[in-house]
């Protein structure tokens, strides 16, 4: 990036860095996850960084990755989304057209990658959101894109979501992928400490010129719609300045994290509904919500409390996948065992469904051993020896990890998910969540 004149860098406010502040990118986005267990293996190291197929496997063999080395020709007059007072109606007219989703996958460094959102997607998620990625690395290094963003026609609808804060990286980014996807969604909600180093995510809650301007050139040179994501201010009145602002600048949805920026811990703060509620309330576009879901009533409760378009789920899908079909793990159905029954279904058939797509739809082993260690963790605790020798395993394989859930089994570990009673019942998920 060309260094700005002394005038733009002072009004932007912009850390310039003449070096990439990381030396290889391809870890970029493991550094920024924040691991649940202490027990969980390093996610930098070499062999994880590797495709889970033939390291030699070229992306013209991989049907699941889009080529995105070429910017797509544009159809249409640029910057529809923002031009004419008739913006809203289209902004609607496009959330109606994919249905108007109200389940969906949020996006997670290392954990939203395509294979995880298609086992979601099985289990009753309408849309989903890609992991964040990196905007300057994406236009500057091939492998990067080639293995953080792979998607296949069933992967819709499909949020792309980028971290940035120079607003042309932005564009050529988005311009990568517009045609792969139903909304570029720029990242204004990371709130972890590689995100204030890197000076984007949430750390741009400080610059709102910049944040406007990265939405404005979205808007007005793309041809699908630009989204956001973003946490709440500590006062109501500048979140709600805020979100009005981003709508203005031409964000035609807006997804709302009920926490601030310093609440990083989503099991020590609950989010704030009310302040979701109000956004939804100021706002013409799309909202949707993001905070406390863990099982179904959390999301009809959701929905009825802020009014959103549809609540995102993060932490709790990477423990049970299937959280919008109605399945909840045993924590959340203590205090309810009467209205619940054995769903018939645990994590470890979820583990080996994931593994089968991953052998489908390739990804780094990095971010396979995370999931796994996610969705067996209930099982790890009964045999933590069998979580160590994962951790022992500096290269996976499939048969490895195949093995594993077959050990687990084999020494009696039984973890079921369960599903309310109605749930079961109908099968039907507009009656669980009450639309």
């Amino acid at each position: 990036m060309n260094k700005p004149k002394p005038l733009i860098s002072a009004i932007l406010n912009l850390n310039l860095h003449p070096k990439p502040l990381f030396s290889n990118p391809i870890h970029l986005m493991a550094l920024t996850q924040t691991r649940t267990t202490h027990s969980d293996p390093p996610q930098n190291d070499a062999e994880d960084d590797v495709l889970c197929s033939n390291p030699e496997q070229t992306q013209e063999e991989q049907p699941s990755s889009p080529s995105l080395d070429e910017t797509p020709s544009f159809v249409g007059s640029p910057g529809k989304y923002l031009t004419g007072v008739s913006r809203f109606e289209r902004a609607w007219a496009h959330w109606t057209k994919l249905g108007r989703p109200k389940l969906i996958v949020a996006p997670m460094v290392d954990n939203s990658e395509l294979p995880f959102r298609m086992l979601c997607r099985k289990y009753g998620a309408e849309a989903a959101y890609t992991p964040m990625l990196h905007s300057r690395i994406f236009n500057e290094n091939p492998k990067y894109r080639s293995e953080e963003f792979t998607t296949c026609k069933e992967d819709r609808p499909l949020f792309v979501q980028f971290c940035a804060n120079d607003p042309d990286i932005l564009l050529e980014a988005a311009r990568r992928v517009e045609s792969h996807c139903d909304y570029v969604d720029i990242n204004f909600g990371c709130p972890q400490r590689i995100a204030r180093r890197g000076y984007y995510g949430a750390f741009l809650m400080d610059n709102l010129p910049l944040v406007k301007s990265l939405v404005e050139k979205l808007a007005l040179n793309l041809n699908v719609p630009v989204s956001c994501k973003i946490r709440v201010f500590p006062k109501l009145e500048d979140t709600l300045k805020y979100a009005k602002m981003l709508e203005d600048a031409g964000c035609s949805l807006l997804a709302v994290h009920g926490r601030t920026r310093d609440e990083k811990d989503g099991k020590k703060f609950r989010a704030d509904w009310n302040a979701i509620k109000a956004v939804k309330n100021e706002l013409r576009i799309p909202v949707l919500a993001n905070g406390n879901i863990r099982h179904m009533d959390d999301v009809r409760n959701c929905l009825e409390e802020t009014g959103a378009d549809g609540v995102l789920s993060a932490e709790t899908l990477l423990e049970n996948p299937a959280l919008f079909a109605g399945f909840r793990t045993s924590n959340w159905v203590a205090d309810n065992e009467k209205d619940s029954i054995d769903g018939k279904l645990d994590q470890a058939d979820l583990v080996v469904q994931y593994l089968k797509l991953c052998e489908k739809h390739p990804v780094p082993w990095r971010m396979i051993r995370s999931h796994v260690h996610k969705m067996l963790g209930d099982w790890f605790r009964v045999q933590p020896q069998v979580r160590e020798e994962l951790n022992a395993q500096s290269r996976l394989t499939f048969e490895f990890l195949y093995g594993l859930v077959d050990q687990l089994r084999e020494l009696g570990v039984q973890v079921p998910l369960h599903q309310k009673h109605d749930a079961s019942a109908t099968g039907n998920l507009a009656e669980v969540i009450g639309i």
